[in-house]
């Protein structure tokens, strides 16, 4: 069997990767399979990744920013000023073309971050190389089998790696899903869009616009190019796309293409919406746009393929490592599931919203815009766009449960201290701000951490208000809350039981 090197390892990596076998192996490199090899990294798993690119280029554009929860993941990780040195911090939630302002969102980071898809791969790969995660580059995943104890990954070039589970991050036409046998249902596209940054001779008629095609908007990119956005007549093509069939699309809609030329990239993507039935079959898992695409309006599409990668991450970790029973792993998908259709739904509500221009949607278009100008319904959305309303349902309980843990200012032997940075290792923490010491969670020791605390006053959390600060809060590494103290401690040792296994001796 040819010999198969990664082409990014450092020392530190050399005697826990071989080039034949790892705990976990990722299909793709993209921002979901980087994020997901880092999460699992902070957790000493052996991971690899497996990405058919030479390189983190990427030809054309996708994904243009990050939304406040992203920020606060990378944030609890140590690594959000990497990104925020390099992006531009704007208001970027926006439901159907309405801009939603969350600077008055209960989070440090209550803004967006506008940093194309290209530099965010470019930073998630210098922070894994860095954790020393080898990249297998050139190389594709063709074909696996799984049994008992493993799975059989076989590459474009006849070579295999043996790994105890396999996630495919290989985008929306993944094969890792085709081959897994797991349906992908939905709704076909009924509109195809163009979306390039190109010069122009002449000078374009910036603006949003709605026609009997769809909608259109022109306006001036950072780099003195002209950023274009235009419905095509025909939602049939596919393929990648050209300047000849941008200049089409633009002279069909403006009655001329304004001397289109030297394109930096052109992108077409529809509004097709689909769902993975499932998001794991036995060993094979799903993350990403392999597991669910939609149109891009609202940018909801990277930051939910990097939330799916932490809330997988720390779970198949534990699971990996022996610590938890593989049935953590079915509350991947019970968590990710409806998020994703969640958002399948608000964009296909969008679109509705925006693709024509007669009469009755210009007005249904006006009226939503009205009330999201009011603040309840604005705050409301703009939770949902950015990610800082969702919440995991781990049943009944104190509103926190399954909900973001706030990034408080908390008092920790005398010192400030952030929340976050507590999380920066990816492991649990449970809170304690009543008596010091009380609580013992000896069995559990080698895998949360309980740090005694102390802060003053309610927390706030978007889209729900001012909560009463409990005595005591567990928090998963994915920085969400698993348990709230009920004053007498009733359900701990199941919680922590149920997130991170049995307690040890």
């Amino acid at each position: 069997m040819p010999v198969l090197l990664p082409t990014s390892r450092s020392r530190t990596s050399t005697s826990r990767a071989s080039a034949t076998g790892h705990a976990v192996v990722i299909a793709g490199g993209g921002p979901t399979g980087l994020m997901l090899a880092a999460e699992l990294a902070l957790a000493q798993v052996d991971v690899a990744v497996v990405e058919r690119r030479a390189n983190q280029e990427l030809s054309g554009t996708r994904a243009g920013g990050l939304h406040a929860r992203c920020i606060e993941l990378l944030d609890q990780r140590g690594v959000a000023d990497r990104f925020l040195r390099e992006g531009q911090i704007v208001q970027l939630a926006g439901f159907a073309w309405t801009r939603l302002d969350i600077s008055d969102l209960p989070s440090r980071h209550a803004y967006g971050l506008a940093l194309r898809q290209n530099h965010i791969e470019r930073l998630l790969a210098e922070w894994v190389a860095e954790l020393a995660v080898p990249i297998y580059r050139n190389a594709e995943v063709t074909g696996f089998a799984q049994d008992e104890t493993g799975v059989d990954v076989t590459l474009a070039g006849g070579e295999t790696l043996r790994a105890k589970y396999l996630v495919g991050c290989d985008g929306g036409r993944s094969l890792v899903r085709k081959i897994a046998g797991i349906d992908f249902g939905g709704s076909d596209p009924t509109l195809s869009n163009l979306m390039a940054e190109v010069e122009m001779r002449e000078a374009p008629v910036c603006g949003l616009r709605h026609d009997a095609l769809g909608f259109h908007g022109l306006s001036k990119a950072e780099s003195g190019r002209v950023l274009v956005v235009v419905t095509e007549a025909r939602c049939e093509r596919s393929g990648e796309p050209t300047l000849r069939d941008l200049s089409e699309a633009l002279a069909a809609v403006y009655g001329t293409d304004f001397g289109a030329h030297s394109p930096a990239w052109i992108s077409r993507f529809t509004d097709a919406a689909r769902q993975a039935a499932s998001y794991r079959k036995g060993r094979v898992l799903l993350a990403g746009d392999a597991a669910h695409i939609h149109h891009s309006v609202g940018g909801q599409g990277l930051n939910t393929g990097l939330q799916d990668a932490v809330n997988l991450g720390w779970k198949l970790a534990q699971v990996v490592s022996g610590i938890s029973p593989d049935s953590l792993l079915d509350t991947y998908h019970t968590e990710r599931h409806p998020v994703a259709a969640r958002v399948l739904r608000n964009t296909r509500a969008q679109i509705a919203l925006l693709r024509r221009a007669d009469a009755g949607l210009i007005a249904a278009r006006e009226i939503i815009s009205e009330l999201l100008a009011i603040d309840e319904p604005r705050k409301r959305f703009g939770a949902m766009m950015s990610g800082l309303d969702i919440r995991y349902d781990l049943g009944e309980g104190h509103v926190l449960l399954g909900r973001r843990m706030p990034d408080l200012d908390l008092t920790v032997e005398g010192q400030k201290l952030r929340l976050f940075t507590l999380l920066h290792s990816a492991r649990g923490v449970l809170l304690n701000s009543g008596k010091r010491g009380g609580i013992d969670i000896m069995p559990w020791a080698d895998r949360i951490g309980v740090v005694d605390v102390a802060y003053d006053g309610p927390w706030e959390l978007p889209a729900v208000g001012q909560v009463a600060a409990p005595k005591a809060v567990l928090v998963r590494p994915d920085g969400h809350v698993a348990w709230v103290d009920n004053e007498n401690r009733c359900g701990l040792a199941e919680a922590m039981t149920k997130w991170f296994g049995p307690g040890g001796a």
